[in-house]
């Protein structure tokens, strides 16, 4: 059993990536979350390239977390448009699919990302 929160998120993050990957036809959403900011990458494990990436640090001040959370799905998937990726799998990187991690791929999907 695992012993504290880190290593928790670890063994589910494995368990995840066992049975999702990214390829150049439908690369993987990775998302990091930490306690001031949020950040999210496209990749394409194939090649082992990250395609497009954005975060919170991009935006201006103001907001709370969760909006900053949305926001940053949505810039995301601008840049994704831009690169030319419309489908996606989406990599929660262990994180319980709730608050931030929720409304960033609320955000990707209003911005034309599928999942």
């Amino acid at each position: 059993m695992a012993n504290t929160k880190l290593q928790r998120r670890t063994k589910i993050k494995l368990g995840i990536r066992r049975k999702i990957a990214g390829t150049s036809e439908i690369p993987r959403v990775s998302v990091f979350r930490s306690n001031k900011a949020i950040y999210a990458q496209i990749i394409d494990d194939n090649a082992g390239h990250t395609l497009v990436a954005a975060s919170s640090g991009d935006l201006k001040e103001g907001g709370n977390a969760v909006s900053h959370s949305k926001e940053v799905g949505l810039k995301l998937a601008e840049k994704a448009k831009a690169a030319g990726i419309e489908k996606v799998v989406f990599d929660r990187s262990g994180y319980k699919y709730h608050g931030r991690i929720k409304a960033l791929a609320e955000g990707a999907r209003e911005g034309g990302l599928k999942f």
